[in-house]
């Protein structure tokens, strides 16, 4: 299973790549179009890795912000920059999502310690 979810990994880092370059090149058919397997390839990660709590907590992270980078894009190309506060709410529940996780692991460890 590790040896999977390496290979996705590696293979979303590529999509993820490829979308970005036509973000800030203004390539918006590249774009739009890496954005699709980019964020169906996020939410892959999310199943393949939803046994391990850790993993999953960060990939979930990873699609939230993936997720508001394609809003952000979207706004820029289409709507003069004008939704990005649309894209915000993605990034902080990303934020919130890891907050959650590692605040409950510290509380966790910390337990273990007493």
């Amino acid at each position: 299973m590790i040896g999977a979810v390496r290979k996705k990994e590696n293979l979303h880092i590529v999509l993820w790549l490829l979308k970005d370059f036509g973000w800030i090149m203004n390539f918006q058919v590249l774009a739009l179009v890496m954005a699709v397997p980019t964020l169906f390839l996020a939410g892959q990660l999310c199943w393949m890795t939803r046994g391990d709590k850790s993993e999953l907590h960060h990939n979930v992270a990873v699609l939230c912000w993936i997720t508001a980078n394609v809003v952000w894009m979207s706004g820029e190309f289409f709507y003069n920059d004008g939704i990005r506060h649309l894209a915000a709410p993605f990034f902080v529940l990303g934020l919130l999502i890891l907050a959650k996780f590692y605040l409950i692991s510290y509380i966790s460890t910390a337990r273990k310690k007493d």
